[in-house]
């Protein structure tokens, strides 16, 4: 019964702990109002069969006459009436506190909603962008915010939607019954490219998840990079301009935990006025921050370290693609009349290990 009227009414699959339980209420909802709508129907029309008005009806009948079997009736409505809304209250609090209540043994992923995309973060120290991979079978806290507008995170096949706001963290949580990839939809408009902000909930095996944990996401079976695949592809189809792709590849590539784009000093050279900029050499001489400088940077920036700073950025060659790096640098050139700051010596406690991007210091 449960799949037949899931189907009827056109419901993704239920793919969540809570799914079904949050579909049986929906279920009665449904039926409640269909069954008072033909009920109401139907007494409509008896009355107006019975009572209609024929010519030869001259006489009105006595205001007494219904007036005991009416008030019966309406006594009976209010009554029946309470009872439905006091049992939809029970039932749908009930619900409420199962959904914001989340079990003891939760795996926590900090959710950041930006526009147009999402970017998930784990407490090993993963971060990803449009993709959320999670065990099945293990509930899952997230905890969102958003920098900017109002979002709202909706994942259909597990039947939860929290609206993400600035400034304020708020929580849900979901437990994937198996493995699949399931899409994150943002129900909240909140820009041009609302229809566009999309991702992928990836949930594997718990030994499947240990191994992307350990090797990343070619260790993941078939379908999950499938699933990542179409999520980053349509993040590029969303993104509006070069310089905001290269924006999300900074991030994706943690290029941004050292490197600012308001001038701020920082760890590494902000990337502010950088670009066509004469960067003075560790090893003496200057460059010119042009397109060769940023790529060799890059992938090759213990060669070019800019004076002020040290050496404790790897080498990205083969990590970072071509059209992510060319999006980089069509950011750092989107931002050159910004102001830098100044340079600001390097404390080695600062860093605290990472990766790094161009400068040759740790994003």
């Amino acid at each position: 019964m449960n799949e037949l009227l899931r189907r009827i009414l056109f419901l993704p699959d239920q793919r969540s702990s809570l799914a079904r339980e949050i579909d049986g209420l929906h279920y009665l909802v449904v039926s409640i109002t269909m069954g008072g709508a033909v009920l109401i129907t139907l007494i409509g029309g008896y009355f107006l069969i019975r009572y209609r008005r024929r010519l030869q009806d001259t006489a009105r009948p006595h205001a007494g006459t219904l007036a005991r079997p009416a008030l019966a009736l309406e006594t009976v409505a209010l009554v029946g009436l309470g009872t439905l809304f006091l049992a939809f209250w029970n039932v749908g609090t009930r619900q409420f506190i199962d959904l914001r209540t989340p079990p003891e043994d939760t795996l926590d992923v900090y959710v950041t909603g930006k526009q147009w995309m999402w970017k998930f973060a784990y407490p090993e120290g993963e971060s990803m962008i449009s993709v959320l991979y999670v065990p099945a079978r293990r509930p899952i806290r997230l905890i969102m915010t958003s920098r900017d507008v109002i979002h709202s995170f909706f994942v259909p096949a597990f039947r939860i939607k929290q609206d993400v706001l600035p400034g304020r963290y708020t929580t849900a949580w979901f437990e994937a019954t198996e493995p699949g990839a399931y899409p994150i939809l943002c129900t909240e408009y909140c820009g041009t490219s609302h229809s566009e902000m999309r991702g992928q909930v990836i949930a594997l095996d718990p030994a499947d998840y240990e191994r992307w944990l350990a090797g990343g996401a070619a260790s993941t079976p078939a379908f999950a990079q499938e699933a990542a695949a179409q999520a980053e592809r349509e993040r590029a189809e969303a993104e509006p301009t070069m310089p905001s792709r290269g924006e999300r590849a900074a991030a994706r590539h943690n290029c941004l935990r050292c490197h600012t784009l308001d001038g701020t000093p920082h760890i590494g050279p902000t990337w502010a006025g950088l670009y066509r900029a004469v960067v003075p050499l560790e090893a003496g001489g200057e460059r010119i921050a042009d397109e060769a400088y940023i790529t060799e940077s890059i992938m090759d920036p213990l060669a070019v370290m800019h004076r002020g700073f040290q050496p404790v950025m790897p080498s990205y060659l083969g990590q970072i693609t071509p059209p992510d790096v060319a999006a980089i640098i069509e950011l750092i050139k989107s931002i050159r009349d910004v102001p830098r700051g100044p340079v600001v010596p390097w404390d080695g406690g600062a860093t605290g290990g990472g990766a790094a991007a161009p400068g040759g210091t740790t994003p």
